[in-house]
């Protein structure tokens, strides 16, 4: 019984790749749903009540598990069970009624305005570092800066517009970048033109390689790629980020995330239109947006506190 749960699980994550889930959340959906698998032993997934459920969620959190991390485990949880109620007519789901615990929301890190753009603009002081991948590095940085984009979102763009519409694509002619994001959904931002600059230097860098994609149409092509010619992983966008946040001297690790997180930020700051801002990350909620005015205001409370002479908070005068 336990291999056909592990079935019905592979066949349940299989859908979910399907509809264009993120590496990441599929593999943080794989470790919860193996919870699941080792709870229900020899019985049935069918078989759980909610009452072994909601132990094991009250059991996770004992083990120091975050709030953030029990919800994602029990919507990992609930898919599984409402996909089966939905395709294959089992009698009830047990999740039904469970609630996990309220997880704070931390505030994104954002780099300063001026932070940002010295860190996208400046080459990084490295005497080994090859033109190449100094244009690349550049190219990506401009880009998620300029546009916004999740690191998968950049990592997933072709030369030109895919078959099937799987991928993104540049559009470097009208200055648009159109990508493909959470659940499949596409949308169209600008480009500026620092990064369309930054990014026609990586091509033009990136035609000397004698990659494995040659043969391939613009619209199978990745844009970004290694010496090999392959899609470059995430993990090695991270590393270079970091190792050029280190070369900077900038004091602090910057993520790739960082960027989309400073990019919407800056331009809420500048704009204060709240829809423009969610219509370019592409969320589906206003109150995923809403996060960065709480960020904005982070901000102006330093000012205050470091600028108004009643700001102590004990009430006393500076």
């Amino acid at each position: 019984m336990l291999a056909s749960n592990a079935a019905l699980v592979s066949d349940f994550l299989s859908e979910l790749e399907r509809q264009h889930y993120s590496l990441q959340t599929l593999s943080a959906y794989r470790r919860d749903l193996a919870v699941l698998v080792e709870l229900s032993k020899d019985q049935p997934l069918d078989g759980l009540s909610a009452h072994s459920l909601r132990a094991a969620l009250a059991f996770s959190a004992q083990q120091g598990l975050s709030a953030r991390s029990i919800r994602r485990r029990l919507s990992a949880w609930r898919g599984l069970y409402q996909w089966r109620l939905h395709s294959q007519g089992i009698a009830q789901d047990p999740t039904q009624g469970l609630r996990a615990p309220r997880a704070s929301r931390p505030l994104p890190k954002a780099l300063s305005v001026d932070q940002a753009i010295g860190f996208v603009s400046q080459s990084a002081d490295q005497s080994e570092q090859s033109p190449l991948l100094e244009a690349r590095d550049l190219a990506m940085l401009e880009l998620l800066y300029s546009s916004g984009l999740r690191l998968s979102e950049m990592l997933g763009l072709n030369l030109a517009p895919s078959r099937g519409g799987l991928h993104g694509w540049l559009d470097l002619e009208n200055a648009e970048v159109t990508v493909v994001g959470k659940g499949g959904k596409t949308r169209t931002v600008p480009l500026g033109q620092p990064a369309s600059r930054a990014i026609q230097s990586w091509l033009s860098h990136r035609e000397s390689l004698n990659t494995t994609q040659e043969a391939c149409s613009p619209s199978d092509a990745a844009v970004f790629v290694n010496h090999r010619g392959e899609r470059l992983s995430p993990r090695t966008v991270q590393r270079r980020f970091a190792q050029r946040a280190r070369d900077l001297g900038l004091g602090q690790t910057v993520h790739p995330h960082m960027l989309r997180h400073s990019f919407a930020s800056h331009l809420l700051q500048s704009s204060g239109d709240l829809r423009a801002v969610q219509e370019l990350l592409g969320h589906a909620q206003i109150s995923t947006t809403q996060i960065y005015t709480h960020l904005d205001f982070a901000q102006l409370a330093k000012v205050y506190d470091a600028a108004h002479p009643r700001a102590r908070r004990n009430g006393e005068a500076k």
